[in-house]
């Protein structure tokens, strides 16, 4: 069981990081499709079009691999959010941006929340796999609140709440309307619940540097 960030094996060779981005796209199909607890490493591998001793030689059990695949994602979201935010000036960023920023939906999420949903149910039932999952939902989390910091600085604002906890709020108001959305497909776009319900959210929980609460952009004054 793996703790922290996951790292790749030392000795790596020139062809290692193809074959470890063969692994991690074959592990987030099989994954999504079969479950976590249902994939076989054969599977995995077949799809990969290498044999077991490829994913042997970059990890040593399924968790590992998951956690390389969750370090991963985090790091392509955090890219993400940083590059739409920088793309607005600092008398542009507003509460209404930040949280568009937030609540945005990449259209191949959906194979990912299938992932971790799968991988979150199991680490509830295996206190090992939880307390990792839970290490690096921290590290997560450390890099969000910097980020979210950094924004709100921008932006003009201060948080009112420990932005550790609004963090975790900002992540299951998301994930928890993502998860209404794959089951309404026909009624809820994926990102259209927290895009409204975001703003509110960030207002209610920030101040302004100088003067009352920020009001969102085209609402009535007090």
């Amino acid at each position: 069981m793996t703790s922290g960030r996951w790292q790749m094996p030392k000795g790596t060779t020139r062809r290692r990081p193809q074959t470890l981005a063969r692994l991690l796209d074959a592990a987030r199909e099989v994954f999504a499709e079969s479950g976590f607890q249902g994939a076989r490493i054969e599977d995995i591998c077949r799809r990969a079009g290498y044999t077991r001793g490829a994913f042997y030689s970059n990890f040593r059990t399924k968790d590992e691999l998951f956690f390389a695949l969750f370090d991963a994602h985090a790091d392509r979201e955090l890219a993400r959010i940083t590059k739409a935010a920088a793309a607005f000036g600092d008398d542009e960023l507003t509460v209404r941006r930040i949280a568009e920023v937030l609540a945005y939906i990449d259209p191949d999420e959906r194979t990912w929340f299938l992932v971790t949903t799968e991988f979150t149910l199991y680490a509830i039932r295996n206190p090992p796999a939880a307390r990792a999952l839970a290490d690096h939902d921290a590290r997560l989390r450390a890099e969000a609140v910097g980020l979210l910091r950094d924004l709100f600085e921008r932006a003009g604002l201060r948080p009112t709440v420990d932005l550790d906890e609004l963090v975790r709020v900002v992540i299951a108001m998301r994930e928890g309307a993502l998860g209404q959305s794959y089951v309404e497909p026909d009624r809820l776009t994926p990102g259209a619940l927290a895009g409204r319900f975001l703003p509110l959210l960030l207002a209610a929980s920030t101040a302004e540097l100088k003067g009352p609460p920020p009001r969102l952009q085209g609402a009535p004054p007090p």
